[in-house]
């Protein structure tokens, strides 16, 4: 009996070793990064904050006077599937950064990072791009990913980078997805924020279980019973493309990042001769007298448009004056001056005077120009030196201006407000001004240079 029992128990083992063996074969290949002991294999970088292995987990401890603080792989990693668990103290903002660089071991550190922000606007799982061009997809793009973070709590994640799609989760929700090649290798590191007030240093961040899948990670990615890679919305931040998923969503490019095709002057039937150039997939309007259509003039759309959403991204030079302006009419204003239409103005609020005329700051960025101002609570944020994503949602009457995925405005056209808000503004004199049931899209030259590309439309109904 005794020799049975252990042929049984031995017969059970080599089944177990048989199934696991095989479950290794047909599952991810993971790498644990850290063994739970000690930090071989990483090495701090940027600022002086502390690490410390603590109850096999890695314990990032804020210290005052110091600048962001990373604790990165020696390695760098391409295409990978990557988890990990945090637990952050209240009001401590952290991150882990992937397919980074730095210039120095003193900094700074650069690349894409996974936002960890146990605050009020609970950012978390969003992707910002560390001391490059900020903010890739706040949560503003996917709200309802807000509540997947548990405060006070372990939680995990989850990132896929693979080609050019970065994908991220919290606790199993889909959080950030966008499409980028700006960096398609890194090394990965654990962040600990800097801190101004006293009161946040020995606060902590802890990091465990860390673990990646490099081999074949593509084949293990996740896809939704649809067979998408996630069911939220998709930023794509390569210049003048559209992805499978736009284009499956309607989406089309509005400028071709190369020529002039589909666009016109706004008081001619052809493009204009000068003021304008097109150089590495940007749309340039030139410097001239700062005044309004006086040097190449304003460009508009050839077709028009009724209900739509249209994103431009767009870049200021300093001073710079230029607007977006939708429901034109070309016909409107024969004589000197901008075409008439709404207009997302842009601006340089801080060295430009336009940005104290008006009411209220009705003519500041991303205001609805001398009639709205924009708001600026929140999570307003706006890239100086950098492009910035302007998108103009119209359905039927109502319209929403957004800067950097942020709501900065919202109205309701042919209502009595309508009509009260135009007769006090610059536009009283023209008739029935912005209630157009549909009209060309325009891109204005106000003397100033302003850059322009990836400007795409997607018609709803």
């Amino acid at each position: 009996m005794r020799h049975k029992f252990i042929y049984r128990n031995l017969a059970l083992a080599i089944a177990f070793l048989f199934t696991l063996a095989t479950y290794s074969q047909d599952g991810p290949k993971w790498v644990e990064l850290f063994n739970g002991k000690n930090l071989n294999g990483w090495k701090k970088l940027n600022g002086t904050a502390d690490f410390k292995v603590q109850e096999g987990a890695i314990v990032g401890i804020a210290k005052l006077n110091t600048p962001n603080t990373f604790l990165a792989t020696e390695k760098k990693y391409g295409n990978f599937i990557l988890e990990f668990e945090f637990k952050v103290d209240d009001f401590l903002n952290s991150g882990v950064q992937f397919r980074s660089d730095f210039k120095s071991p003193k900094g700074p550190v650069y690349g894409y990072q996974f936002e960890i922000d146990p605050a009020q606007r609970a950012w978390t799982g969003g992707i910002y791009d560390e001391a490059r061009r900020g903010w890739l997809y706040p949560l503003t793009y996917n709200p309802q990913a807000k509540t997947a973070f548990r405060n006070g709590a372990w939680n995990t994640a989850r990132i896929e980078a693979i080609g050019n799609t970065i994908i991220t989760w919290v606790n199993g929700s889909p959080c950030s997805y966008i499409e980028d090649d700006l960096s398609p290798e890194g090394f990965i590191a654990l962040q600990v924020h800097s801190i101004g007030d006293e009161k946040d240093a020995g606060k902590t961040v802890a990091f465990r279980n860390i673990r990646i899948c490099t081999t074949e990670p593509e084949k293990y990615r996740t896809v939704t019973e649809n067979g998408k890679f996630a069911d939220i919305p998709e930023i794509n931040c390569i210049p003048n493309t559209l992805t499978a998923k736009e284009t499956s969503e309607g989406w089309q490019l509005l400028w071709d990042g190369k020529s002039t095709t589909g666009w016109r002057g706004a008081k001619i039937p052809t493009f204009p001769t000068g003021g304008w150039s097109i150089e590495d997939g940007i749309l340039k309007v030139h410097k001239s007298d700062g005044g309004e259509s006086t040097n190449g003039g304003d460009i508009i759309t050839d077709r028009k448009y009724r209900n739509f959403i249209l994103k431009v991204d767009f870049k200021i030079t300093t001073g710079a004056n230029s607007g977006i302006k939708y429901f034109v009419n070309p016909e409107l204003n024969k004589g000197a001056g901008s075409a008439i239409g709404c207009e997302f103005q842009i601006l340089d609020d801080d060295n430009h005077p336009d940005a104290k005329l008006g009411v209220k700051g009705n003519r500041t960025l991303g205001s609805l120009y001398d009639l709205i101002p924009s708001r600026r609570d929140g999570d307003f944020t706006f890239r100086k030196n950098d492009f910035n994503t302007a998108m103009i949602i119209v359905k039927d009457n109502k319209v929403e201006h957004y800067l950097n995925g942020y709501k900065v405005v919202e109205y309701e056209r042919n209502t009595q407000m309508w009509k009260a808000l135009v007769d006090y503004s610059k536009y009283a004199n023209w008739p029935d001004f912005g209630n157009l049931a549909e009209g060309h899209i325009l891109l204005q030259d106000h003397g100033d240079e302003v850059w322009f590309r990836n400007i795409k439309i997607k018609e709803i109904k």
